[in-house]
């Protein structure tokens, strides 16, 4: 437990039963204005915008960052708390998210939207189109002709996003980080479930059935905009929409992932913990350093941040450990835990629990049953584990001792017919 010489506590998990994404960049810490960036007090961007002011040499409104002045460029950026943060990014590029194609991306490429990490920002960096910003950013609308400078209001710029996992999404962070005096004045979010690997002209084509996630809205500039989304469909792709232009610094799609039943089934023995076919990450011990849901992300990791790592226990007879649910009711025959990177700070011992809920609760202790013992870990190592015999689970608990980092954990196996079944239901139910 922490105590009162912690620097910070364990930030607790918005939604015990989702995995938990990494906090937005900080938030804003300077002053704050009628006029200038708007402070987290729940106001709307429709409500901020109601209070412009003409000034003479221009409307300024509440929505308006201040121009950067020097030092910490997220000094006055302005966060926030959004409780769907704890889910997954469903566009996450480490999952296989990709920007499709946009219309227009003059002054900023369009991959930068889906780049893990809060945007950068060098105040010196010009290249021969002008500032060189992290994020997308197109080039400034004109009107039809000098009488009609300004564009038409319907005017917009777009960026089509397909989804690394596909599911249900709960909700949207469209970040202006840095856009300033270039950010959008509107935003708005589609999204649409079109099977296979469709192009850009697939996509934009009139077959495809576009449902709005987020209408056209009012954002900030310089400020981490959340929309939460109520629409209970399996999405594939996102329609992202700037009206009329401008920049954004970074899309972030955060929900429940669903994964295609026909697509395990051709599989038969997959990873059931992974994030892309289902797994999540239901509670952990210790979030400190980095998200326990890293470790069941698909690829390797690259560096030591992109695992899991707990502060150092000082307390004896602990340990820190992570409970999974998993892509349903399954058959585990091997486990694999890797250390890579985690050099001075690997976990020193493992073991691996299971529960199967259709048959007991998981809140119970007596449901859990060893499927490896305690064992030994090296550093920056792959683990590799043969099971005797096949474990029946639905849930996974990793007991690390006594504390300390681990980059993955792998858990090969197959859906029984039970767990194929739930999971062809579910997918039906959410699927047109």
């Amino acid at each position: 437990m922490p105590t009162s010489s912690d620097a910070r506590p364990d930030p607790a998990p918005a939604t015990p039963a989702t995995p938990t994404a990494p906090p937005p960049p900080p938030p804003a810490t300077g002053p704050e204005s009628a006029t200038g960036p708007l402070a987290d007090t729940g106001t709307s961007p429709e409500a901020a915008t109601a209070t412009a002011t003409d000034t003479g040499t221009g409307s300024e409104t509440a929505t308006d960052a201040r121009p950067y002045r020097g030092g910490d460029p997220y000094a006055d950026y302005r966060g926030g708390e959004f409780p769907f943060t704890a889910l997954v990014d469903l566009a996450d590029r480490r999952l296989g998210g990709g920007v499709v194609a946009a219309n227009d991306e003059f002054f900023a490429e369009r991959e930068n939207l889906l780049l893990p990490g809060p945007a950068v920002f060098d105040p010196r960096e010009f290249g021969h189109k002008g500032k060189v910003m992290d994020g997308w950013e197109t080039r400034r609308r004109r009107g039809a002709d000098a009488d009609h400078p300004f564009p038409a209001d319907g005017d917009h710029d777009w960026a089509l996003i397909r989804l690394g996992a596909p599911g249900v999404v709960h909700g949207v962070i469209v970040d202006t980080a840095h856009f300033r005096g270039n950010y959008p004045q509107r935003v708005s979010v589609e999204a649409a479930a079109v099977p296979g690997t469709p192009s850009a002209r697939d996509l934009l084509s009139d077959a495809v059935r576009w449902e709005p996630l987020v209408p056209p809205t009012p954002v900030r500039g310089h400020a981490a905009n959340g929309f939460a989304v109520d629409a209970a469909r399996r999405f594939t792709h996102l329609r992202l929409c700037q009206y009329p232009d401008g920049g954004i610094a970074r899309l972030r799609v955060h929900g429940t992932v669903v994964p295609d039943p026909e697509w395990l089934g051709l599989l038969g023995t997959f990873d059931l913990a992974s994030v892309v076919h289902g797994g999540v990450v239901e509670d952990a011990s210790d979030r400190f350093y980095s998200p326990p849901t890293n470790i069941i992300r698909p690829d390797l990791a690259r560096q030591m941040d992109d695992g899991w790592e707990t502060r150092r226990r000082r307390e004896r007879g602990g340990h820190d450990w992570v409970r999974f649910r998993l892509a349903g009711h399954g058959e585990i025959r091997a486990l694999e835990i890797d250390t890579a990177y985690l050099k001075g700070n690997a976990a020193g011992w493992a073991a691996v629990y299971g529960c199967d809920a259709t048959a007991a609760d998981p809140a119970d202790a007596a449901s859990w049953y060893e499927i490896l013992p305690r064992t030994a870990l090296r550093p920056d190592s792959p683990h590799r584990f043969r099971l005797a015999a096949p474990a029946t689970a639905t849930h996974l608990r990793l007991d690390v001792f006594p504390d300390g980092g681990i980059a993955r954990l792998r858990a090969h196996g197959a859906l029984t017919a039970t767990g194929q079944n739930r999971l062809v239901e579910r997918y039906a139910a959410l699927t047109d």
